[in-house]
C-alpha cells in the first residue's frame, strides 16, 4: 500500500542585515550601524551577519519601552 507524502515546512531561523533592515523600514546603512553598536544582537557566520528573529523583536521591545517611558 502506498503511504501519503509527508511536507515538512521549515521554517526561516536567520534572517540577513538586509532582511531586518526591510522588516524594519530602516535603510541598509542604520540597520548596519544598529548591528555593529550591538543594539541589534548578531552573529558572525563567515563574513556575514546573521540575526535570529528574536532579536529583532527584541530590540523592538527595547524601543518601544522606552518611547513609552519618555512619553509617561
Amino acid at each position: 500500500m502506498p503511504t501519503a507524502a509527508t511536507t515538512t515546512v521549515i521554517e526561516r531561523k536567520w534572517h540577513t542585515t538586509a532582511e531586518v533592515a526591510e522588516m524594519l523600514g530602516f535603510g541598509l546603512s542604520k540597520t548596519k550601524m544598529l548591528v555593529l553598536s550591538g543594539q541589534i544582537r548578531s552573529v558572525a557566520i563567515g563574513r556575514n551577519r546573521r540575526i535570529l528573529p528574536l532579536w529583532v523583536d527584541e530590540y523592538v521591545a527595547r524601543v518601544v519601552a522606552t518611547a513609552e517611558e519618555v512619553a509617561a
